[in-house]
């Protein structure tokens, strides 16, 4: 894996275009039921947003790429699963990962709404429960109505730790500390609500019992 990211980054690093496409692609597969679980889509955001800090890529147009990704692969799986309704959670290749489906639909009775929020920062089930919202009958206003914003929140909190990490490695030793903070502030801010966010949703997994196995591990 150490070596595809390398070459994906030194050849992205050249062809600009071909980041955005593969970030948008990157965000897109991780959302799609089963190849979800086995795309590394957030390594991959994480190793391209490397690159903001250098110039290769632009802030702006990398969590764009993402944001429309995930959005395109959250809103196309929830279509499916809204115009198939509960057929499609038994129907092939999902009715290869039964367990797992049957988590994502308790989880989505347990928390409604907020799954389809949650979902969206803890892999492997950000791959299921958009279905399965469209599955159970959720309605479309309801489910963009959480899937926007969770998106426009998880896009900052995957690109802006590797622009945080490389920014501070290159620029420090080179800037006033004071110039450095306010010039990304609002990049530690948000980053700080998504690790606020990642906290919130361990604790609720773990006081629930919602944790969630990864597909193709048999159930016991």
């Amino acid at each position: 894996m150490t070596s595809f990211l390398n070459h994906l980054i030194t050849f992205v690093a050249d062809h600009a275009w071909l980041g955005y496409l593969t970030l948008f692609l990157a965000a897109l597969l991780e959302a799609v039921p089963v190849v979800g679980s086995l795309v590394p889509g957030s390594t991959i955001i994480l190793a391209l947003s490397a690159l903001v800090p250098g110039g290769e890529l632009k802030l702006w147009p990398v969590l764009a790429s993402a944001a429309a990704g995930a959005l395109a692969g959250d809103g196309t799986a929830y279509l499916i699963g809204h115009r198939s309704q509960r057929e499609i959670l038994s129907a092939w290749p999902l009715s290869n990962y039964p367990r797992v489906v049957d988590q994502s639909v308790t989880f989505f009775h347990r928390w409604g709404m907020l799954a389809v929020f949650f979902a969206r920062f803890v892999p492997p089930i950000r791959a299921f429960v958009p279905i399965t919202a469209g599955a159970l009958g959720m309605p479309p206003l309801q489910f963009y109505g959480v899937n926007v914003p969770a998106i426009l929140l998880w896009a900052p909190a995957h690109v802006l730790p590797g622009v945080l990490a490389v920014t501070a490695l290159h620029e420090y030793a080179g800037m006033p500390h004071h110039e450095h903070v306010g010039k990304h502030l609002w990049m530690f801010a948000v980053a700080g609500a998504a690790l606020i966010l990642a906290l919130a949703v361990w604790t609720i997994r773990r006081r629930h019992g919602g944790g969630f196995i990864e597909p193709g591990r048999p159930a016991e």
